[in-house]
């Protein structure tokens, strides 16, 4: 299957390696010096000068647009419609969008996700001021709440190490936890380790539909979880290594923790997993059933996508509890190609007929919304 990223991925890993030796603040890769000082930090998306419409906002941590920081933009731009252009440099915040703030876009200028990178490293187990510690949703550099929200050409990242942090255990460190109806990524970035893409809902009772394309996610332990009914189509997932770890499995890609009455959870289509790690060291899924929903019945499709090396071929699912197998679960594959998708017990990779994976669709899962279609 060819390739949907012309530009090899450049993994929290590589950000770290590269950004060491310029001395980058956050220990992030450098923003190159064309986008960062060139006369034009908005690309094709106007300027305070010539804005694009009155309700589109410019956001550059330089001062050369309407705000420096990602978060006073959003506070600035109540009700309904904005867009946000963003240019080019590492907005080192944590961003929250409530659900007033519907219909949002934000764009990254430079129309290259590793260019605009919006990053904090707080975990779960982070003390917060005034006590306490933030919990695994608190510990997300972003949070979006509102319905019909567009993201394109944006890194959404989580630079919090455990290595760092030998003392905390809640581990958990979300780079993006998105909750809204019909949201939308187009060519974003999500990076970490624990829990760094969090699709999810408001409520147990709302079905929010998402839609990821052309997108990367990388990380370890669930590092793609929650009970939002999510399409990944052309997007790739990287496993990453662990010294931490003498055996395996070292994670696992996929958590979703699909509500029962909801006849749509996570699906992956045209996509690929690749690792940094060892051979057979990730599972690609773990059914999630969470304490405050025993009734979830998670959802899982993978179909028509290339899976590495890295993935068990034999033993490709686990269960996170003993109460809840994931035999009892939604899962199952088609038409997977690569070494992490061979066939070798039958029982432990559930194929979709022919006629199941007619409706494993993404406008199946979908319906009405067609998120493909915008430009």
């Amino acid at each position: 299957m060819p390739s949907h990223h012309p530009r090899p991925p450049l993994s929290r890993r590589g950000f770290l390696i590269a950004g060491a030796g310029a001395g980058a603040a956050l220990g992030l890769a450098a923003v190159p010096a064309r986008a960062a000082v060139g006369r034009r930090p908005f690309g094709r998306y106007g300027s305070p000068a010539r804005r694009r419409t009155p309700g589109t906002l410019y956001v550059d941590p330089y001062g050369r647009g309407d705000f420096t920081t990602v978060q006073a933009a959003v506070t600035a731009a109540t009700g309904s419609g904005w867009t946000l252009v963003l240019a080019p440099g590492v907005y080192r915040e944590t961003v929250a969008v409530d659900t007033t703030r519907t219909e949002a876009t934000w764009i990254g200028a430079s129309e290259h996700p590793r260019d605009v990178v919006i990053v904090y490293d707080n975990a779960a187990g982070t003390a917060k001021p005034g006590g306490g510690t933030y919990g695994t949703t608190g510990s997300a550099t972003a949070t979006v709440q509102a319905d019909d929200f567009t993201a394109r050409w944006i890194t959404f990242a989580n630079d919090w190490l455990r290595a760092d942090h030998p003392d905390i255990s809640g581990t958990q460190a979300v780079a993006l936890k998105v909750q809204g109806d019909r949201s939308a990524f187009h060519h974003c970035r999500f990076v970490g380790h624990q829990d760094t893409l969090y699709a999810d809902s408001t409520a147990l009772g709302v079905f929010a539909r998402q839609y990821f394309a052309h997108c990367y996610a990388e990380g370890d332990v669930d590092f793609v979880f929650g009970r939002a009914a999510a399409v990944y189509e052309r997007c790739h997932f990287r496993t990453l290594d662990r010294t931490d770890l003498a055996t395996a499995p070292y994670g696992f890609v996929f958590a979703p923790s699909t509500a029962v009455l909801n006849p749509h959870g996570y699906l992956v289509t045209e996509s690929r997993v690749s690792s940094e790690a060892p051979r057979a060291a990730y599972k690609l899924a773990r059914p999630w059933v969470p304490t405050s929903d025993t009734t979830a019945r998670p959802s899982l499709v993978v179909r028509d996508s290339l899976l590495g090396p890295g993935i068990d071929a034999v033993a490709p699912y686990t269960d996170m509890s003993d109460a809840f197998p994931w035999q009892s679960q939604r899962f199952a594959e088609y038409r997977n190609l690569g070494p992490g998708a061979e066939i070798t017990v039958a029982a432990n990779r559930p194929q979709l007929t022919a006629e199941q994976a007619g409706s494993a669709t993404r406008e199946g899962c979908l319906g009405d919304w067609a998120p493909w279609k915008e430009r």
